[in-house]
């Protein structure tokens, strides 16, 4: 049974309601341009994606991204810096906190439509406080048209990443989408969903039937797997990447190749600290093979003001979900990146 609680306007009616100034509208699209340029080659700028696990508070958010701003006018012309504001939150068991979408208060109950225009508010205050636009992750592919307008990457989870919904979502979307490999970390899986997120479909969406045109900037992430005995086992190493490679020059259809790496989940078995020599390692592999340089495209990494977690929100900037860097391990990461890119 399902027990009606509120009732939610369509995205149509919210996006009006509260509409992204048209000034904070071209910075989006511009960085939008060059994300997309990144992915199909047309740049050698690399993607940092960073940010916390979960967006779960806006103040220590926007400090964050303020801070993100001020880094990003140092290695601009280097690196593409995305801030995460991640407000969906996936969970093993299904249950538990699942992001600002839904409890826009981490300790009170969810309420849905308080929490969409509590994101809303966030991401527009971040843009326009940053001069940056963020990613966030589609966890439920229906709330994506109330975000649609804000954001810069788009990622697809690993639980996610064979359900034929997001897939389909994936190819209208005008975005670059990141899609991680399967929890199993099956190559042939994650490209086969890159394929359908590349490919025109048609499909029931919002009331109606909907005709994409297919998402040529859709590509691979890889966030490490984990084996049958419930093991994390990284997926960063040049091996793998090279896999990736091969998988998209033998299926002669793809397009832009791409790998993003996620540094942390099973890739550093969630010590967070890992996240460093991961990204270094990724960054040592580039500076030998072409082609690995050609197709790593950038990074995941998850960061706050405050390293480590909390349970809950009781430290200003430490997340209450996953463990993050701190602050400061982050800017030095940041700009090791952009000297080595």
């Amino acid at each position: 049974m399902f027990e009606k609680q509120i009732e939610i306007p369509s995205a149509e009616e919210i996006l009006c309601e509260r509409p992204l100034p048209k000034d904070l509208a071209a910075v989006k699209a511009e960085l939008h341009a060059i994300a997309k340029d990144v992915i199909a080659g047309k740049s050698d700028k690399l993607l940092v994606i960073v940010g916390p696990c979960s967006a779960h508070e806006a103040a220590p958010v926007l400090e964050y991204v303020r801070r993100l701003g001020r880094l990003n006018e140092r290695v601009k012309e280097k690196l593409v810096l995305i801030p995460r504001i991640y407000t969906n939150k996936p969970r093993t068991k299904g249950v538990g906190y699942k992001g600002m979408f839904s409890q826009p208060d981490p300790e009170n109950r969810e309420n849905i439509l308080k929490g969409i225009y509590a994101i809303r508010d966030l991401h527009i205050k971040a843009i326009a406080e940053s001069g940056l636009s963020a990613a966030d992750e589609m966890l439920y592919p229906e709330n994506y048209a109330y975000v649609e307008d804000l954001l810069t990457y788009i990622a697809v989870g690993a639980r996610s990443s064979e359900n034929q919904l997001h897939r389909l979502v994936s190819s209208g979307i005008e975005l670059p989408v990141g899609i991680k490999n399967p929890t199993g970390g099956s190559i042939p899986v994650t490209l086969n969903s890159v394929y359908a997120a590349q490919s025109p479909q048609v499909f029931k969406y919002h009331n109606w039937q909907v005709a994409t045109g297919g998402n040529e900037y859709a590509h691979v992430v890889l966030r490490g797997r984990v084996d049958h005995y419930g093991n994390d086992i990284p997926n960063y190493h040049y091996e793998t990447v090279m896999q990736v490679f091969e998988g998209y020059q033998t299926s002669g259809e793809l397009k832009n190749p791409a790998v993003v790496i996620d540094s942390n989940h099973s890739n550093s078995k969630k010590q967070f600290r890992q996240q460093i020599r991961i990204v270094e390692e990724v960054l040592q592999n580039r500076t030998y093979d072409a082609d690995f340089k050609r197709i790593v495209k950038g990074f995941m990494i998850e960061s706050f003001l405050e390293e480590g977690n909390q349970k809950h929100d009781i430290v200003f900037g430490k997340s209450i979900t996953d463990p993050c860097l701190g602050w400061a391990d982050t800017e030095r990461l940041i700009m090791d990146i952009a000297e080595k890119a």
